[in-house]
C-alpha cells in the first residue's frame, strides 16, 4: 500500500518549509513521491516554492479550490487517486492552514482510496511561538491538528526562548482541556531545530503514525470565517513592502491578519514574501509571479486594497 503523510499547521506555522527538508529526505532515499497542495485558495503561492523538488521521483499537484467543501473533497479524492495510479511509493499532504483533520480521515475510508492507501504520519506544525489570543475556531483548528498528529513539531525553535516553548506546551494541552480531549503533551514534542535533524530522525518522524484521540467537535466553524484578499501586480520596493506588510499585522482597522504571503518584482528582480505576525521574511528568488495575499479573519478588502495602492479591478477577493 502507498503511505501517504499529513503535515498540517495553522498558517504561517511553517508547514512547507518543513515539507521541502522532509520530501527531500524521502526523494534521497529513492521512493517516488507525491506532493499534493490542499489548499482553498485560486493562487497557491507556497506550490512555486516547491519547484525545485520537481523531478523524476517527485510530482507536485495543486488542488485549487473556492467552490465549495464538496467540490473541493471530489477534488483533493481525484488527486489521490492520480497518484495511486502513478504508482507512487509515498504522498504527501500539505492542506490549508485553515484545516479540519477529520477531513484527512475521512476521505482515506472511502473507496477505492481505502483500498491503496496506509497512514505514514500525521504531523502537526505548531508555531513555538504561539499566539496566547486565539478565537475560538482558531483553538478548535489548533486542538483537531494536534489531537490526531502522531507527532508535533515545533517551528522557529531557534526564535524562540525556552519560555516561549514552555509556554506553547501549556497552551497546546490547555487546548486539549478545553475540546475534552485526553491527549497531553510534554518531551513527545519535537523541539529540535530542523536544520540539525537527521535522516534518522526523519525515518522517525514518518513512522511515527497518527492518534485517533476522540475531542469536542465544533460545529460553527464556517468556510468564511477566514478569508484571504488577493492582490495582484503589487509594485512595491523590498523596504516598502515590509513596512506596508508590518502594518496590516498592527493596524486592527484591516482585520485580523495571520499571514501574508507573496511576490514582488522591481529593477533588481524577485522577492519572496513570507510574513506571520512579527516575522516578516523577504529574500531575493529568481522567479515568481506578482501577487501579494493577505490571509486572516474578518478582512477588512476595501482597506487593503488602498494600503498597497491597487486599483479594485485588477484583484480578487477570494474565500479560502
Amino acid at each position: 500500500m502507498i503511505k501517504i503523510d499529513l503535515i498540517s499547521g495553522f498558517l504561517g506555522s511553517g508547514k512547507t518549509t518543513f515539507l521541502k527538508k522532509y520530501a527531500d529526505y524521502w526523494i534521497r532515499q529513492g521512493c517516488r513521491i507525491g506532493i499534493l497542495e490542499n489548499d482553498f485558495g485560486a493562487v497557491n503561492v507556497d506550490m512555486m516554492l516547491l519547484q525545485d523538488l520537481l523531478g523524476e521521483n517527485c510530482d507536485l499537484e495543486m488542488i485549487a479550490g473556492g467552490c465549495g467543501y464538496d467540490c473541493h473533497i471530489r477534488r483533493f479524492r481525484t488527486k489521490l487517486i492520480s497518484f495511486a495510479m502513478q504508482g507512487m511509493d509515498r504522498v504527501l499532504v500539505e492542506p490549508s492552514g485553515i484545516f479540519d483533520v477529520d477531513e484527512f480521515f475521512d476521505v482515506l475510508r472511502e473507496e477505492p482510496l481505502d483500498a491503496w492507501y496506509e497512514i505514514g504520519s500525521v504531523l502537526a506544525i505548531v508555531d513555538a511561538r504561539l499566539e496566547e489570543d486565539l478565537t475560538e475556531e482558531t483553538e478548535y483548528l489548533l486542538a483537531s491538528q494536534i489531537a490526531s498528529a502522531g507527532k508535533v513539531l515545533l517551528s522557529k525553535v531557534n526564535e524562540a526562548s525556552e519560555e516561549d516553548i514552555h509556554r506553547t506546551i501549556a497552551h497546546m494541552n490547555g487546548v486539549m482541556e478545553r475540546f475534552l480531549c485526553s491527549r497531553r503533551f510534554g518531551n513527545d514534542v519535537l523541539t529540535a531545530d530542523w536544520k540539525d535533524l537527521t535522516d534518522a530522525e526523519l525515518a522517525e518522524i514518518g513512522a511515527s503514525g497518527c492518534r485517533l484521540e476522540a475531542h469536542l467537535k465544533l460545529q460553527t466553524v464556517k468556510d468564511n470565517s477566514f478569508n484571504s484578499v488577493y492582490c495582484f501586480h503589487v509594485h512595491l520596493k523590498a523596504d516598502q513592502l515590509k513596512a506596508k506588510v508590518t502594518s496590516l499585522f498592527e493596524d486592527p482597522s484591516f482585520g485580523r491578519v495571520f499571514r501574508v504571503k507573496g511576490f514582488v518584482r522591481d529593477e533588481n528582480g524577485w522577492t519572496e514574501l513570507n510574513a506571520a505576525g512579527k516575522n516578516i521574511s523577504l529574500k531575493a528568488v529568481e522567479a515568481g509571479q506578482e501577487i501579494v495575499i493577505v490571509i486572516g479573519e474578518e478582512l477588512q478588502t476595501a482597506a487593503i486594497y488602498r494600503h498597497f495602492g491597487i486599483e479594485a479591478e485588477t484583484i480578487a477577493d477570494v474565500a479560502l
